[in-house]
This record gives structure tokens, sequence and C-alpha cells, in this order.
């Protein structure tokens, strides 16, 4: 079927086949010429190319900050002072003995999961302590309150 198709069509084929290649030789010379012609604008781009290239890469290395991370290790001595507890901000605050408990594990680093199961109360009990904590304390988060029971002598 190919075959017959081919014998069919062979003066038009051996037409399109000699013009490709009639057209691919000019449009080589047309190419070459062009080359010849202009070859200075093209040495040119390519070198404009070329020292953009390397502005861009000398920028980047000259602008780039140079970060050295030391690390020194040293022993740090704390002194550990005698904790008294201040009852007279206590009293002042409002604060329950159980809110002091609760604020204590929360210095401690423990979530309100583990709070509640070490006092033996329920979670909502625990978050509705810390609330009033937060409240009678007048901040926002548990970091806010430990740093303050620190600073008012209420926690270790």
């Amino acid at each position: 079927m190919i075959r017959e198709f081919i014998n069919k069509h062979k003066p038009t084929i051996l037409y399109g086949i000699s013009l490709a290649l009639l057209l691919f030789l000019l449009k080589w010379l047309e190419l070459r010429f062009i080359i010849i012609n202009h070859i200075f604008e093209i040495y040119a781009g390519a070198i404009a190319l070329l020292f953009t290239g390397l502005g861009i890469w000398i920028a980047m290395k000259l602008t780039k900050p140079k970060v050295e991370t030391v690390v020194i290790e040293r022993e740090v001595l704390v002194e550990k002072k005698h904790f008294q507890f201040n009852e007279q901000q206590q009293a002042q605050l409002g604060l329950s003995k159980r809110e002091l408990e609760v604020l204590n594990l929360i210095a401690e680093g423990l979530s309100n999961q583990e709070i509640a199961g070490q006092l033996f109360v329920s979670l909502n009990t625990i978050k509705t302590h810390s609330s009033k904590l937060f409240e009678k304390m007048e901040v926002k988060s548990r970091t806010q309150a430990v740093e303050k029971a620190k600073r008012l002598s209420l926690i270790p």
C-alpha cells in the first residue's frame, strides 16, 4: 500500500525533497552571510553577556555578608538564693493555693493535660484555673505568667 503510494506520487515526492534541500541550502547560505556581515555585533554581544554575568557574580560575592559563628563554651556559676515566698503579693493578687500549684506546674513546663493528671482534676478545671490566674496577674500567656511570678517572688 505504501509502495503503491510512492510509485504513484514519485515525481511529486522527489520535487518536494529537492525543494526542501534547496531551501535548506539557501537558509544555510543566508545564515553564513548574516554571520559574516554581522560578526562584530555577534562578538560584541557575546562579550557583553559574558561581562554582565561576571559583574553579577562579583556583585553577589562582594555584597554577601560574611557571618562567622563562634561557639564559646563556658561554665556558668549560678548562685542559688534562698527563695522567700512573697505572701503579700499573693494576697494582693488574690491567688488561691490551687492557682499557685497550677502556676508552679506551668513553670515546670507541664501541659494542661499533664497538670490535670498530676492534680487529679479535669482538663477544664485546669483551663479555668489558668485563665483566672492570667486574669489576676494581668498576663496573656504562660510564659508571661511565669516571668511575672518569678519577678514577684511567687515561684522560685
